[in-house]
């Protein structure tokens, strides 16, 4: 029966069989033997995920298991270059026989997340003895920055191919198929190790980032610890910036899944026009590859930050979707820091959904401890449920984390809502102050910064702040700050009502309760 099925498709190509970019990537290394585990290592899917793709994949070729869809697909004359697992589009798998000699002389293909190669860092201290040290700190950073799934990150094997010689960052880069490449030095002076890190892109052979780190040689171990925190810490979220402004400038026709994404990311923030924008790249991105977590999570942080910027009631339809994109975040994106975090924190902000949003927060904090979002995402869950002096621990994480963000206001918004929450209004109206001094007219603050007058008799400035707050939505009243905070007061219904005390004190129409 197989040899009828492939006979008869033997004009079959990939498209006519329905099978999706994502699906072909896992055909392709279905193709070289790799079982459904390794798939998920190297696509950065869930095996359940990956499990799918197969059954489709099967079905699709007729053939009841993997053997069979490799015999099918080679009647078929499929050719699988090497790096149809990373591209995967459907132009690099054609309806042909396979010439090796013209495999092996292909470049490698980009990867479609950023892509990083470590390479040995030159030991300065002027003794060979030390080598270990240098060798041992990259493979730490190596293993550090593995574990964040947006990046690709190339082995250390490879890596050591290149010590002692002197290469440009283009050359590795086009050597190992890698966007960016880090490289540095170590010095040892009696008991002082001073480290010099630097990212390069190998596209331009741009220098990207760099940083000097010093330290005392108290514990050789821990010392490698630390700047392994600290590199990955500050590499990360560099890199996604750089990716970001590089996302911009390619034409809207070329981007991936991917780039949509990091298209995205700097226009979700509170205002619908930069917003809108923001969802729309995003559901493009989710059309492109329903199985990737990240869009869905942005998604739905989007139609949140609307919801928080306008005020609206929760009758509105976005609370809807935006739960709904959560929820399918958080299963999509199960290995994926990013999704995880802000599926947890739309679940709890919009429906009150502690136990499973913490847990998702907490999960995305498992796979990347130096992603100061989750940990702000974390705050704000821990201010919300009346554990304030934790919040404050999580923001100040935050904070340190990631010093110098656009986003920074955040975790001053949330260090305001800690101490409110914690009674200590003054502490409350000065962390929101930090905010007003660069965003003079930002609801959710200009309410906290209201609430917190009234606590402590500054009714006038409260009144102020009111006034302020009733230009940007002259929609809002106490009843439809009720309705939003229900959810994410539920557990601490004492908080809610001195807020919502405060907003009243201070001038804040009562309104209508909403149905």
């Amino acid at each position: 029966m197989q040899k009828s099925v492939a006979s008869n498709r033997k004009r079959a190509s990939p498209i006519s069989l329905g099978l999706t970019k994502r699906q072909l990537k896992v055909l392709a290394l279905v193709m070289q033997g790799k079982s459904n585990k390794a798939i998920c290592r190297v696509l950065d899917l869930a095996e359940t995920t990956v499990k799918y793709h197969v059954t489709i994949i099967l079905k699709a070729l007729d053939v009841s298991n993997r053997t069979e869809a490799v015999l099918a697909v080679g009647k078929l004359g499929w050719n699988f270059p090497t790096t149809a697992a990373d591209k995967g589009d459907e132009t690099d798998i054609k309806c042909a026989t396979p010439n090796p000699s013209k495999l092996s002389q292909l470049k490698l293909a980009l990867p479609d997340k950023p892509s990083i190669v470590v390479l040995p860092f030159a030991n300065l201290s002027g003794d060979s003895g030390q080598d270990y040290f240098a060798d041992g700190l990259v493979e730490d950073i190596t293993v550090s920055l593995g574990r964040i799934p947006w990046l690709f990150v190339i082995g250390s094997g490879s890596a050591f191919a290149f010590k002692s010689r002197t290469v440009d960052a283009t050359v590795v880069g086009a050597d190992l198929g890698v966007r960016y490449v880090l490289r540095g030095s170590v010095r040892k002076s009696g008991h002082r190790v001073r480290i010099i890190v630097e990212l390069t892109d190998a596209a331009n052979g741009r220098q990207v980032w760099a940083d000097r780190l010093d330290s005392r040689l108290v514990d050789i171990f821990d010392i490698q610890d630390q700047v392994v925190d600290h590199v990955a810490a500050m590499i990360a979220p560099t890199m996604r910036r750089a990716e970001i402004e590089r996302a911009r400038r390619k034409p809207t026709e070329n981007l991936t899944a991917y780039d949509l994404f990091l298209q995205a990311l700097p226009q979700c923030r509170p205002g619908s026009v930069e917003v809108q924008e923001a969802l729309r790249l995003l559901y493009r991105a989710i059309d492109l590859d329903p199985s990737y977590g990240a869009p869905y999570g942005l998604a739905a942080l989007c139609h949140r930050m609307q919801l928080m910027f306008s005020r609206k009631l929760p009758s509105d339809s976005r609370v809807d979707e935006a739960l709904r994109l959560a929820h399918v975040a958080a299963e999509m994106g199960k290995s994926d820091s990013e999704a995880l975090w802000m599926a947890g924190e739309v679940m709890v902000m919009l429906a009150g959904e502690f136990e499973r949003g913490q847990a998702l927060i907490e999960q995305s904090i498992a796979l990347n401890p130096n992603s100061a979002s989750a940990w702000n995402a974390l705050g704000i869950v821990r201010a919300h449920v009346g554990d304030p002096e934790t919040a404050l621990e999580h923001f100040s994480r935050a904070r340190r984390l990631d010093p110098v963000c656009s986003l920074h206001h955040n975790y001053w918004v949330g260090t305001s809502l800690a101490h409110f929450i914690a009674g200590r209004y003054q502490k409350s109206s000065d962390a929101a102050d930090v905010v007003l001094n660069e965003r003079t007219n930002y609801p959710r603050v200009l309410s906290l910064k209201a609430a917190s007058c009234a606590q402590i008799d500054r009714i006038d400035e409260g009144r102020a702040c009111v006034d302020r707050l009733l230009v940007v939505n002259p929609q809002a009243t106490v009843a439809t700050f009720k309705a939003i905070c229900n959810a994410p007061f539920r557990r601490n219904p004492r908080a809610l009502k001195k807020y919502l005390d405060g907003l009243r004190r201070c001038g804040l129409p009562e309104g209508v309760a909403p149905h």
